[in-house]
């Protein structure tokens, strides 16, 4: 039973051990249920992930990390945690509400922590005519033993390399360990996924997101030289430039695009994405909405207040 994975609880790199199974809960700040707080079609990921009707994203609560600049900080931090425990019938009916509405794949954001839930629900989905891909959204704080049980029923990874700089990993992702951990298993999931296309759309494959953090730009440098040097011709390249200061939730400066150009056009990375830099943070989601993002982004399907929308 795919279940003992969470007793004790090694799902993740902080092998915190401890026994969901009895009602407890493990530093991500949840049980053994599907813990979930919005499902949209999202136009605002990448083109070949949001295609021309949306992505399918479910937005789980809880996470293994807890960064402290997180967008999604009211489903990440426990203090401000919003969503519900859904039944694993109500997840299907949740994936196959989203292909129903046209979605490219259905993309499942920081679910980590509830791995054997999924599994579980994408299975049922799949029988009851699930067909589109499945991208898991991952910060990549990983374990390649647990990415295994999973991997069979994923089509694309869209998956963080923050950092490679432990000073910066310890102070914004609260542990220097997340190095390691995302430097194991990138290669891994590269390996597993090479990249398939159907026009413009991705049916398979890696993307690998880096969020650049403002005064850091020679970790980023640190960031795309490992990337050009091992994945560029195997794995597409996200570059973000969303960084807010979770202090004072100021906009990232204008010049780090000219900066994070030069560093591509250093290290010949043709094949990818990077964001244009605004200067508000309008994009941010709200969780408490039952459309956390703005308009122009996202079209709700199911919001942990009331359910599902209407279509």
């Amino acid at each position: 039973m795919i279940d003992k994975l969470y007793s004790p609880c090694r799902l993740c790199p902080k092998l915190c051990g401890t026994d969901r199974l009895s009602g407890s809960l493990g530093f991500c700040g949840t049980g053994t249920g599907i813990s979930m707080a919005s499902a949209v079609l999202h136009r605002g990921e990448e083109p070949p992930i949001s295609g021309e009707k949306g992505s399918g994203t479910i937005f789980f609560t809880g996470c293994t990390l807890q960064c402290g600049y997180c967008q999604n900080w009211q489903l990440s931090h426990a203090a401000s945690y919003m969503g519900v425990t859904v039944s694993t019938d109500e997840f299907v009916m949740i994936c196959l509400e989203l292909q129903k509405r046209g979605a490219e794949n259905i993309n499942l954001v920081t679910g980590t922590h509830q791995i054997p839930a999924i599994i579980q629900g994408i299975s049922m989905a799949e029988e009851q005519g699930l067909s589109i891909p499945i991208v898991w959204n991952s910060s990549g704080y990983e374990r390649t033993e647990i990415l295994e049980h999973i991997n069979p029923f994923i089509d694309i990874y869209l998956i963080d390399i923050k950092t490679l700089d432990r000073r910066i990993a310890a102070q914004y992702c609260g542990s220097p360990s997340y190095v390691d951990a995302v430097t194991g298993v990138i290669p891994w999931i590269v390996e597993q996924k090479p990249i398939q296309y159907e026009r413009n759309r991705l049916l398979q494959g890696v993307i690998i997101r880096h969020l650049l953090v403002p005064g850091e730009m020679d970790a980023t440098w640190e960031v795309l030289a490992w990337f050009a040097e091992k994945f560029k011709d195997h794995a597409l390249l996200s570059v973000m430039l969303q960084f807010i200061n979770p202090w004072d939730r100021t906009a990232p400066a204008g010049d780090m695009e000219t900066s994070v150009i030069k560093a591509l056009e250093e290290y010949a990375i043709e094949d990818g994405f990077i964001q244009e830099v605004t200067q508000d943070d309008a994009w941010l989601p709200d969780f408490s909405q039952v459309n956390p993002f703005p308009q122009e982004y996202s079209s709700p399907v199911w919001h942990w207040k009331s359910g599902f929308l209407g279509s």
